[in-house]
């Protein structure tokens, strides 16, 4: 079977985002904590990867309109990820405010002991603060181009409904 068409665009967007979660997991073993908004955004990724499974299956051996559902899916599913992806990223970058959980205020401590009973109680990562910067965009902002770059994959995918995707992937 050759790795072209809806095949490949299926399987390279379930690749883009499995290898995305497992990123996510790897950064965080290394010690840097995800906020809650973080933890939110891997969300449209769990639900896009059995979907992205389906495409893969689909391409190889479904129906057509199957597959063309799976991508219209896909192309939804990571689209909201690249605007969830985005409002994290403006957050960070102190273009509108966040959620008060993570990026509000800090409470006051009433005394001392109040306070050291809440260093030894509380570590909240704030969402306001990116805990990595790479080629200078936090992993928010990563997490929306790629989203973006796979809704984009996702639609034109389904757009072209399989058709003229195979045509111009296998050409040589």
């Amino acid at each position: 079977m050759r790795i072209g068409g809806p095949f490949g665009i299926a399987l390279a967007i379930l690749a883009i985002a499995v290898s995305s979660i497992a990123g996510a997991f790897v950064f965080e073993a290394l010690g840097y904590a995800p906020c809650e908004l973080c933890l939110k955004e891997r969300i449209p990724y769990y639900a896009a990867i059995p979907f992205a499974g389906f495409a893969v299956l689909f391409a190889a051996r479904g129906p057509k309109a199957f597959l063309r559902t799976a991508f219209m899916a896909l192309a939804l599913i990571f689209a909201a990820s690249a605007v969830f992806g985005a409002y994290h990223a403006g957050i960070e970058w102190g273009f509108w405010p966040g959620p008060l959980e993570c990026s509000g205020p800090l409470d006051r401590a009433r005394s001392v002991a109040d306070f050291l009973k809440q260093l030894q109680s509380v570590k909240v990562a704030r969402c306001d603060a990116p805990a990595l910067r790479i080629l200078g965009l936090s992993l928010a902002g990563w997490n929306a181009l790629i989203s973006a770059g796979l809704a984009a994959l996702a639609a034109f995918a389904a757009w072209r409904g399989g058709s003229l995707v195979a045509g111009i992937c296998t050409k040589r």
